[in-house]
């Protein structure tokens, strides 16, 4: 197996900043920096040494009649505009967030729900290429969460046009000749009804709907489907998890296209103490063909991954010992990353 050795420093910058104006609401300013080294086992790594910057903008006010609001915009390296979300919280009637794509909406919000003591088993430098589900979390999207209600509560996400860029005030988007509306609607309980033993339990199901056309806005086609379920418990110090989740691609023109994906992911995570977590996490994704025969053969991508985080006051460490099978779908594609992180938060 290939041997990848990531090496990355972050320095998270606190509030930088926090502006206030009477009867105007508040804005902050945070912002963070990564710096990385990497090394590359038997290839060509090139430039070992990364960086990465961020900056996040958030302004909150509250409206005459109770309701409140928040406005946050991030921007990610060399200040490049990335996502910008509004929040309105109208208590009793619960929240409305509009949303240029920042991942946290819809179904994507739980492609991975599973504990954890830092990242997901595919997010640590491997490039896994892992087909996880996403509904209107790309897209600029409205969704509306319902207050919770006996434990349950019920969201529901629509984009209007998936796969457009973000517009501006007064402005639209192109059309997109292939994608069209995406609706996602996700039901979260937490069954406690009071009861201790239950208060650690959470459930979820959720499913997405896309329009797919066949190169014209006017010609539909076979649509996507997507879903994902799954189910947490925390008991004392320790935290489990088990999801799935499901990529049906409505291809059908394409006998090399890909038919579904199906995802099978669950972890372990432990809180030694207040400071020390561990947790193990694993995630597996099937690659099925329209025509296998033409298409090519059925492959299984698997990541499984042991995490230790550790926070000494301002401080954290974080280690992921990372272990990949067939990335990207390419049978023998295997290879193992080790990934050693320091932030500190000002």
């Amino acid at each position: 197996m290939n041997k990848l050795t990531k090496v990355g420093f972050s320095a998270l910058c606190g509030s930088l900043a926090a502006i206030s104006a009477a009867n105007a609401g508040d804005m902050t300013v945070t912002g963070g920096v990564d710096m990385s080294w990497v090394s590359l086992e038997q290839n060509t790594t090139g430039n070992p040494i990364g960086m990465g910057s961020n900056l996040t903008f958030k302004g909150s006010g509250e409206l005459d009649f109770g309701w409140t609001f928040d406005y946050t915009v991030a921007m990610l390296n060399k200040d490049a505009f990335s996502t910008a979300a509004v929040n309105i919280d109208m208590g009793g009637l619960g929240k409305l967030n509009i949303n240029q794509g920042d991942s946290g909406n819809g179904i994507d919000g739980y492609d991975d729900k599973m504990p954890t003591a830092w990242e997901e088993p595919w997010g640590n430098a491997l490039g896994t290429g892992i087909q996880t589900v996403v509904g209107v979390g790309k897209s600029s999207n409205i969704q509306y969460t319902t207050p919770t209600v006996l434990g349950v509560t019920l969201k529901g996400a629509y984009a209007h046009a998936g796969g457009q860029a973000d517009t501006g005030d007064k402005g639209s988007g192109g059309v997109n000749a292939t994608v069209g509306r995406i609706m996602d609607g996700v039901i979260n309980i937490n069954p406690s009804m009071g009861t201790e033993i239950l208060a650690g339990l959470d459930m979820f199901v959720g499913g997405s709907y896309t329009e797919n056309y066949d190169g014209a806005d006017t010609t539909p086609s076979n649509n996507k489907y997507e879903a994902v379920s799954g189910i947490t418990y925390d008991i004392g110090p320790i935290s489990l998890g088990f999801g799935k989740s499901g990529i049906s691609t409505g291809e059908t023109t394409s006998t090399t296209g890909v038919d579904f994906y199906r995802n099978t992911m669950y972890g372990v995570a432990l809180n030694i103490n207040d400071d020390l977590s561990l947790s193990y996490g694993f995630h597996s994704s099937r690659k099925h063909f329209v025509n296998p025969d033409s298409g090519g053969q059925v492959s299984t991508t698997e990541v499984e991954s042991y995490q230790v985080s550790y926070t000494m006051g301002g401080a954290s460490i974080r280690v992921a010992e990372t272990k990949g099978k067939n990335l990207s779908y390419s049978h023998n594609n295997d290879k193992d990353a080790t990934v050693v992180s320091v932030s500190l938060a000002f």
